[in-house]
């Protein structure tokens, strides 16, 4: 683990131990805002700290930034939390972390990605992947880092008070083109429906209850049938489409 300041997190732990003990055990709908954040700050650093710190792993970032940007992410993540869906669940404590979670680790990988920094890779071993046609591994890697790419400027779109950052891994217009032609080559109508909305592909970004409702997928559990549909498309095109169509963007 890399050095951090002992002090100052010391005092954070502290903090966060006594805010929480002041707010006490409540159901969720009668948490506020600020208390539903304080009151899964532990799970934040619980996460983070399943993430590797080494230079190779994490970048520049070290226990306490991944600490911070989960943070950041779990408040963004409140901000999200669809209430109908959890009062759907027979364990709402399960199904809320669980969607905090999910964001917060995503928040966290992205941000490790962008702080490692932009790498080329050689000519030559451009050349060597270019005669591997199986390599579904690379193949794997490039629709893992574009969804979360296109996830990534989409968030960053909606926060006024950061300062921009001019750059960009790949043009998201030109991205999201070539990506629905895929979709509309290997995927059913449903599908490509799924992605595109989940992911905001020339369209506004939905949630997933608003997916459900949108294709007329019924039941409480209608959600997490389109969690499962888009799993099930990024699996489809991972298998189904060839090499040479993704190795100039990776």
């Amino acid at each position: 683990m890399k050095h951090y300041n002992i002090n100052n997190y010391i005092r954070y732990k502290n903090d966060v131990d006594v805010t929480i003990k002041r707010i006490g055990k409540k159901e969720f709908n009668e948490y506020t805002r600020d208390e539903l954040v304080t009151t899964f700050l532990p799970l934040v650093e619980n996460l983070a700290r399943k993430f590797a710190t080494s230079q190779q792993a994490s970048g520049v970032m070290a226990i306490t930034d991944l600490i911070q940007e989960g943070a950041y992410n779990l408040i963004k993540a409140v901000d999200r939390i669809e209430w109908s869906m959890i009062e759907e669940s027979e364990d709402k404590e399960k199904t809320i972390k669980s969607f905090l979670s999910k964001r917060i680790k995503g928040g966290i990988r992205r941000a490790i990605d962008i702080k490692r920094g932009t790498m080329r890779i050689p000519e030559h071993k451009i050349n060597e992947i270019r005669k591997d046609d199986q390599n579904r591994d690379q193949i794997e890697l490039f629709f893992n880092s574009v969804f979360a790419s296109l996830d990534a400027m989409l968030d960053d779109a909606n926060i006024s008070f950061e300062i921009p950052d001019k750059i960009s891994s790949y043009n998201p217009d030109m991205l999201t083109s070539y990506l629905l032609s895929l979709l509309h080559v290997h995927l059913t109508d449903r599908e490509v429906d799924v992605v595109r909305f989940s992911y905001g592909l020339h369209c506004d970004k939905l949630s997933a209850k608003e997916i459900a409702d949108r294709l007329g997928i019924k039941g409480d559990s209608a959600y997490v049938r389109v969690s499962q549909l888009k799993k099930q498309a990024i699996d489809k095109l991972t298998e189904n489409v060839d090499y040479s169509q993704v190795i100039d963007f990776l």
